[in-house]
Order: structure tokens, then C-alpha cells, then sequence
């Protein structure tokens, strides 16, 4: 009797012990599982933030490699890159098919064409109502079509639809010089241009007129360069007149820093006759000036 009893509570013992054994398994496999739902966590919240590849800061989406300022940054790159290369290749189809002269011809440095080449339009210059090119005809410019539509917008709608310019192949281009028209077509070919003042006036608004915007700021800087007391009212009025904004800041900034001697140019009193807007928006401009000025005193006396 008594050895029956001893030999349960053996096997009692032995099976509490087996199940504290299995108990601690049980508690190990728990333990596992904590740590790997902890990873798998670490790993989520990761993904969560990813470090972009170019600016190298932190955004939530996981799906991909750049953040999305960065990805619409890179696709205004990519069209920027798809006009140069529009732009390339009209210089290379004006190079193909057009065969040049030996050197350049009259003081706009513009290389007159040989043979028209299979050009397929002209442009033709009808000159200002009060200059000497109205009462005769100039000589027509040979073109092409396709160099014409990927320069300029505006020569895209005239000659892609059906217009009278597009149907008779002739483009009329009215208050331009001839000398203006040829070095524009020029530049439409060669993206290059040799200017003075007064061609830099003439292709900034055939530039402004057609769309062509690289021209307009070559021009514009141009004409900053010349900038000067003597030329501020005059640029700053062609500027207002052609929506030329870097040069008509630049002239109106060299205006405001010498108000005191305005009244007294030529130039300023022919401007109040002709534009009174143009001398309001001088005086405003001066206006905003000073008083931004005695507001920054102000903060400055008060720190």
C-alpha cells in the first residue's frame, strides 16, 4: 500500500514537472512570437518611411523611389529637356536641307541661303504704314514649314490649320523691317542672333508676337546689359508696352534711385504726354518704396 502510494507521487511529481516544461515552451513560443510581430512591425513603420532619393527626406508612400514634389520637379525637367530637344533637332533638319552661302551678308551677320532647298513657305515683310518698305514690296524669306511650327505656337496655328497663310504659303508680317524679319527667321534656324540696340528692340517683339520665349529673354538681357540714366525711361516704357518684365523692373529700379532728376528728362515729359499710366504706375511704385523703407526703419529702431 504504501509502495503504491510513493510510486504516485513519483509520477505526480514527474507530470507536474512535464507540464512546467511545457508551460515554459509555450511561454518561449510566445515570446518568439512578440518579437517577430515586433520586427515585422519595425519593418512596416520602415516602410512607412522611406527616404527619397533625391532629396533624401522622409514621405510616407512606399511604392516609390522619389517623394512627390521631387517626381513633378523631374517630370517639368523632362518636358524642359523634350523642347531642347525639339529645338535641336530643327537646327539639325534647317542644317540637312538648307546649304548656306560663304559668309555672312549685311550687319546682322544672317547667312543668306543659296538654293531655296525645298522650302515650302515665305515670309514677307510690309514694314511700318509711315517707312518706305509700305510703298514698295520687299524681298520675300524663304522657309520651312516644320522648323516655322516647332519654334513658335503661333506659326504652329497658323500653318497646321487651314488659314490663308496656310493655303497660300505666303506669311505677311506687318510693322517689322525687312532686316528684323531675316534675322528673326534666322534665329528660328540657328537659335543665335546679332544684335544692337534697336535690333534687339525689333526682335523682342516679333519674339513677344510669335511666342518665341528664349528669344525675348536672349533680348531682354541684351538690353539690361545696355541699361544706363539716359535709357531708363525710354526701355522702361518699351518694356511696359511689351510685357518685357525682367527689363522693366531693372529700368524701374534705375528710375526710382534717381526720382530727383525724372521731371527733368526729355524722355519723362514726352512719357506724360503720350502715357500718363505709365508715369501713375512710376509714382506708385516710388510710393510702396518709401514706405516700405520707413517701415523697415521702424522694426529696426524698435529691436
Amino acid at each position: 500500500m504504501r509502495r503504491h502510494q510513493t510510486r504516485r507521487t513519483h509520477i505526480s511529481s514527474d507530470s507536474d514537472i512535464d507540464f512546467g516544461e511545457e508551460e515554459d515552451d509555450d511561454d518561449e513560443e510566445e515570446e518568439d512570437e512578440d518579437v517577430e510581430e515586433g520586427s515585422a512591425a519595425a519593418r512596416r513603420r520602415r516602410r512607412m518611411k522611406m527616404k527619397c532619393l533625391s532629396c533624401k527626406e522622409d514621405y510616407g508612400d512606399r511604392t516609390a523611389g522619389t517623394c512627390r514634389e521631387c517626381y513633378e520637379e523631374a517630370g517639368e525637367t523632362e518636358e524642359e529637356l523634350k523642347r531642347e530637344i525639339d529645338d535641336l533637332k530643327s537646327k539639325v533638319n534647317f542644317l540637312r536641307l538648307l546649304s548656306v552661302g560663304p559668309g555672312p551678308v549685311g550687319p546682322n551677320c544672317f547667312t543668306r541661303p543659296s538654293t531655296p532647298c525645298f522650302t515650302d513657305v515665305v515670309l514677307v515683310a510690309s514694314g511700318s504704314t509711315d517707312s518706305a518698305d509700305s510703298q514698295c514690296s520687299s524681298p520675300s524669306i524663304p522657309a520651312h514649314r516644320a522648323v516655322l511650327t516647332s519654334r513658335s505656337p503661333v506659326f504652329r496655328a497658323m500653318l497646321e490649320n487651314e488659314m490663308e497663310e496656310s493655303l497660300s504659303g505666303t506669311i505677311k508680317i506687318s510693322d517689322v523691317s525687312y532686316d528684323a524679319l531675316r534675322a528673326f527667321i534666322n534665329y528660328l534656324y540657328t537659335a543665335e542672333a546679332c544684335l544692337d540696340e534697336h535690333m534687339a528692340c525689333d526682335l523682342l517683339v516679333l519674339a513677344e508676337k510669335y511666342q518665341v520665349k528664349h528669344l525675348k529673354t536672349y533680348c531682354e538681357k541684351y538690353l539690361m546689359s545696355r541699361l544706363n540714366w539716359e535709357s531708363s525711361v525710354p526701355y522702361y516704357a518699351f518694356a511696359y508696352q511689351h510685357g518685357a518684365k525682367s527689363l522693366l523692373e531693372a529700368a524701374l529700379s534705375l528710375i526710382l534711385d534717381n526720382m530727383d532728376k525724372l521731371s527733368k528728362q526729355e524722355e519723362y515729359m514726352e512719357l506724360v504726354e503720350k502715357d500718363p499710366r505709365m508715369v501713375v504706375a512710376i509714382y506708385e511704385a516710388y510710393l510702396s518704396k518709401q514706405v516700405n523703407t520707413a517701415a523697415s526703419k521702424d522694426s529696426n529702431a524698435k529691436t
